[in-house]
């Protein structure tokens, strides 16, 4: 097992509470003190939760979801649900947590969605691979685009395994209209990390080009994400 396993498993003073720890061991201390970059995985975490559960402090709660789910990066794609099934983690916590780790995603996304401006399919990519390369899930966006390509915003269209029963065109000019959207974009991630279109992807983006051409309203590109890739069907001539 790696060192910083090791370190992670360490027992946190015998479990004595938080409040009675030395003044500079106590992870809402050490932040105000030595700042933020000085605390481990396990003590951000702990100021999260703010609290542990019975005799377990919140930096040992922090710690358990650590190794339950193999560090920082895979935690922050888990559920409401999957981090309620660890002893100690309610509503509010899950949420807390959820919540942190949705702001990062967007400040590394770049912020103001309606600031961005798109010029190339790396553009669309490099915004939203931070907030979908790690979903368990298979999310369909429509990215929603004014007349001078700058995302106006974007809409979640299904979440799960994509069919066209699911993603229908009226499904995804529906926003586009109510918006007076001059052109959209699809984004959509495989969780297996394979880039690759599968036949249905396919299928899907030339029925909503389609429709897009009767409409009027331009369908630019369909990105998919896998990990920190993605691949671009228009890029690929596959639209």
């Amino acid at each position: 097992m790696s060192e910083k396993v090791d370190k992670i498993r360490e027992v946190s003073y015998y479990h004595t509470k938080i409040k009675d720890w030395p003044e500079s061991e106590r992870p809402r201390e050490k932040l105000m003190n030595l700042g933020a970059d000085r605390l481990s995985d396990a003590e951000l975490l702990a100021i999260l939760l703010r609290s542990g559960a019975g005799k377990i402090t919140a930096v040992d709660l922090a710690k358990r979801l650590l190794i339950e789910y193999e560090g920082l990066i895979p935690l922050s794609g888990r559920s409401i649900g999957e981090l309620k099934k660890m002893k100690g983690i309610g509503s509010t916590k899950a949420v807390t947590l959820m919540a942190a780790f949705e702001i990062g995603k967007r400040i590394a996304s770049g912020g103001d969605i309606k600031k961005v401006k798109i010029r190339c399919p790396d553009d669309i990519a490099n915004y939203y691979i931070p907030m979908m390369w790690n979903m368990k899930k298979e999310i369909f966006k429509v990215v929603l685009l004014d007349s001078s390509n700058q995302i106006i915003k974007d809409v979640m269209i299904s979440e799960g395994s994509l069919n066209s029963s699911v993603v229908h065109p009226r499904e995804v000019f529906k926003p586009a209209v109510s918006e007076s959207a001059a052109g959209v974009i699809l984004v959509h991630n495989h969780p297996s990390g394979d880039v690759q279109p599968s036949p249905e992807d396919i299928t899907i983006t030339k029925n909503i080009v389609d429709a897009g051409k009767l409409m009027g309203i331009s369908v630019h590109d369909h990105i998919i994400i896998g990990g920190k890739s993605y691949t671009s069907l228009a890029d690929k001539g596959l639209m």
